[in-house]
């Protein structure tokens, strides 16, 4: 087919009928087939024509057959502004608006090579719209609607543009130096790949539609699928853990924070496994530190049962997400001793969304549990890490609510003083406050002093500054010391540990609000 239509090409040409009429009877010719097929075969057939013309070209100065059929076909002259082992340079579109004196400097050999750049570029523009897949896009949609409508024309302007490339050709083989000199045939290509290339450019925006339904189609459809695997009950740990992290066969998924190297989820196979999420620009706060501190030490003692978990980093981030995010990610990972996801890509986009949208991600961390078999047994651990450190394994509701079953009281949880602690043995009534107003502190402290002593209450009171503490909280330590007006915490740290403690406690006693836990107020 391609040969006849190549003949009938030349034949058309050679003839000496206008463009249009010649790419009409060329459609006729092609009547039986799609609007792809015939771009696709009319594209084949110029390429055998136009592959012979700059083989000759660039065989020439070294193939004295070529070198024969160069001097045959009169292309010396050709020759002689061509660079036999380059084709030519594509030069940026003229612009047809442009003063007389600019266009006769137009060369057409340049002119056909950008023309026939706008042919193939529209040439596979049009396939990949028949190429997609009708699983996830109809012709009703849209984008693909007006896209159809628009590549009758498309052909029919690429189709065109064929028959002008080939009558150049002919025209430099025929006519020779004439034909070079000439600017006729130049602004005529030109004008062509400007049309070509602004139906191309419309046709490019349509495609992208197209992908951008197709993604959300396909995203939808695995979130769905993701939403039913999670529910499902499991005997494998990697079947979970592959529709959360895209275990590509390429690449291994994980970055052990501990060899610095890459493995593959085998490791995690069959291990209880806390998902750590947050956005990849995660601050190193003391909270990351504290998790550093209950993984270490579970390292330090891996036959424990309490130490028989790992921890993956999962970052929460959208693939629009701003390059610099990417590298604030490559640091934290360097930095973490536990495994993290090599690479954010590896986290799609229905995966990011479920995070989100079931497991409730929202800037703030997340310790998600999974059991050995990859059943999700607790979707936020976090706050059960933070009271009672790896005590709390394997980490599960069920664990959860038992601990708070098993205290007796808040203090008892806050005591990881030996003060606190002391204090307790020997029944004495603890009274925690803070503050920053120095003022009230010592009124207060007075007041509740003289109290105790009248009711002969054996009173302890303890000051505990307020959350995020800062310079004024340390003075006000300073000044409680040297007055004696009560014990303090010495340390901001401890300060902050404290505040951050009882939060977390109020996040697992709202979430468990069925246990038993008694609390005394002062």
């Amino acid at each position: 087919m391609n040969m006849l239509f190549l003949q009938q090409i030349s034949c058309k040409c050679l003839g000496g009928s206008d463009a249009h009429a010649t790419t009409i009877g060329l459609f006729n010719t092609l009547s039986s087939y799609t609007w792809d097929a015939k771009v696709v075969i009319a594209l084949a057939a110029f390429a055998v024509n136009y592959g012979k013309f700059w083989l000759v070209v660039q065989l020439s100065p070294t193939n004295l057959l070529a070198d024969s059929v160069a001097l045959l076909k009169q292309l010396p002259v050709i020759l002689e502004q061509a660079d036999p082992l380059e084709p030519p340079v594509i030069l940026e579109q003229a612009d047809p608006l442009e003063p007389p004196d600019i266009l006769e400097q137009a060369d057409p050999l340049e002119a056909l090579t950008n023309l026939i750049k706008a042919m193939l570029d529209m040439t596979k523009c049009i396939v990949k719209f028949k190429e997609l897949p009708s699983l996830y896009i109809t012709p009703e949609t849209p984008a693909l609607a007006t896209a159809t409508a628009h590549i009758p024309t498309a052909v029919y302007w690429t189709i065109r543009s064929i028959v002008a490339c080939a009558s150049q050709i002919m025209s430099l083989i025929d006519m020779g130096h004439e034909s070079i000199e000439s600017t006729t045939e130049a602004w005529e290509l030109s004008s062509l790949a400007d049309t070509v290339s602004n139906i191309h450019s419309h046709l490019k925006e349509q495609l992208a539609l197209c992908y951008q339904h197709i993604d959300e189609k396909r995203d939808a459809e695995a979130y769905q699928t993701l939403v039913r695997i999670v529910g499902m009950s499991h005997v494998d740990n990697i079947k979970m853990l592959k529709y959360l992290i895209n275990d590509k066969k390429d690449q291994l998924p994980l970055w052990d924070g501990h060899s610095n190297r890459q493995v593959s989820l085998d490791v995690l196979r069959r291990k209880n496994v806390l998902l750590f999420i947050s956005e990849p620009d995660l601050t190193y706060d003391k909270g990351l530190f504290i998790l550093r501190v209950l993984y270490n030490a579970s390292r330090q003692h891996p036959s424990r049962p309490e130490s028989q978990y790992e921890i993956v980093w999962l970052p929460a981030v959208d693939r629009s997400a701003p390059w610099i995010k990417a590298m604030q990610f490559e640091r934290r990972k360097a930095s973490m001793p536990w495994y993290s996801v090599y690479d954010p890509s590896l986290l799609y986009p229905p995966v990011i969304k479920y995070i989100k949208e079931v497991w409730h991600f929202n800037k703030t961390p997340l310790l998600v549990v999974l059991d050995p078999q990859g059943n999700v047994v607790n979707t936020n651990a976090i706050h059960m890490m933070w009271i009672w450190g790896n005590l709390a394994f394997p980490f599960t509701t069920a664990r959860e609510d038992g601990l708070w079953r098993e205290a007796t009281s808040l203090i008892e949880l806050l005591a990881y003083l030996p003060l606190i602690s002391t204090w307790i043995s020997e029944g004495k009534y603890i009274c925690l406050y803070g503050g920053e107003d120095i003022e009230w502190i010592r009124k207060f402290t007075k007041t509740a002093k003289a109290v105790a002593q009248a009711a002969r209450i054996p009173l302890e009171m303890l000051y505990v500054g307020k959350s995020y503490p800062r310079e004024k909280v340390r003075k006000n330590n300073t000044t409680i010391v040297a007055e004696n007006l009560s014990h303090i915490l010495p340390d901001l740290n401890l300060i902050w540990f404290f505040w951050v403690r009882l939060e977390n406690m109020w996040h697992s006693k709202t979430k468990h609000g069925n246990a038993c836990l008694k609390i005394y107020y002062f």
